[in-house]
């Protein structure tokens, strides 16, 4: 069943009452809720909070990245382990054919369902996980393969044992090797861009964002219990943290926005995939008129652009 948020209340009564008239076979009347529904999606829609977009970009019906990754890629095959601990099921890496461009996915993954999200730690990375996304990229470099990056977790894992691994040596790592890397990379926020864990596979020629998706240095619940040390003002941390698509294009820390359906993505998977293949095939196109030279000098100021001031 669909899962509602507190401001999609009047959506839900809507939508209950096409399917109502759809049982009956009363044509008419689903006419009359289906625009009754598009105004309201409208109204709803277009003035979001920050905070009511972060409900959104944590929505549990949000597509995630596997969810993407079997509505885009071809002839899908799954590289695991870092050769040199183990498997880590927060991170997925795959190979395959996007409408005929070979490519590299790699992306974070929550899992759905409690036997699922202890499976995948949440969407957490370990180590070893950061660390499997390297040796996917390294394999993408060596064959001349563009790589899509979906970014979609709170966080690198903070346990005991993936700090006795390494873990900020491994995001450490991947920044400094995604760098350099001789082939067009391409990362998207799908949905929740937390911290480090986000860094790690967000180091790229794009960095984009889905409408309803956020990229922070902290969660809004964390910040507010640094900060004020009460959890009730989430809502006024999220506002402060300027974690939101539109404003953090505006400061020219991302390069694209995504417009997935206006009612979002979790609501139309296969539109919203179709905007995520769009945006990655032709900014690969256009990355692919670059000599390599041309590549990295462009990556490399783009990195370095992030925080520069005057005074």
């Amino acid at each position: 069943m669909a899962t509602y948020l507190d401001f999609e209340s009047k959506i839900e009564k809507i939508q209950e009452e096409i399917v109502s008239a759809h049982a009956v076979a009363n044509l008419e009347a689903v006419e009359k809720y289906q625009k009754e529904l598009q105004k309201e999606v409208e109204k709803t829609f277009s003035s979001l909070s920050d905070y009511q977009k972060l409900q959104l970009a944590r929505h549990p019906d949000r597509p995630y990245a596997l969810d993407y990754i079997k509505l885009i890629l071809e002839d899908a095959y799954e590289i695991h382990g870092d050769r040199a601990f183990r498997d880590d099921p927060a991170i997925l890496c795959y190979i395959g054919w996007i409408d005929g461009q070979k490519t590299m996915v790699i992306g974070e993954q929550k899992g759905r369902g409690v036997k699922n999200k202890i499976k995948r730690n949440f969407g957490m990375p370990n180590p070893e996980g950061y660390r499997k996304a390297l040796r996917a990229v390294r394999l993408a470099e060596k064959f001349n393969i563009p790589v899509l990056m979906l970014i979609d977790t709170p966080g690198a894992y903070p346990g005991l044992g993936a700090e006795e691994r390494g873990q900020s040596e491994a995001i450490a790592r991947n920044l400094f090797e995604f760098a350099s890397m001789k082939v067009p990379m391409v990362s998207v926020v799908i949905g929740e861009g937390g911290s480090g864990g986000a860094l790690a596979i967000g180091v790229a020629d794009r960095l984009a964002m889905m409408r309803y998706s956020v990229f922070a240095v902290i969660s809004p619940e964390g910040c507010s219990a640094i900060l004020w040390n009460d959890p009730s003002k989430v809502e006024t941390a999220t506002k402060a943290l300027k974690i939101t698509p539109g404003d953090l294009l505006e400061h020219g820390l991302i390069d694209d926005v995504l417009d997935e359906p206006l009612i979002g993505a979790h609501r139309d998977k296969v539109t919203a995939a179709e905007v995520l293949k769009n945006y990655f095939l032709e900014t690969v196109k256009n990355l692919k008129e670059l000599s390599v030279d041309e590549l990295l000098d462009q990556r490399y100021k783009r990195l370095t652009s992030v925080g520069a001031f005057s005074e």
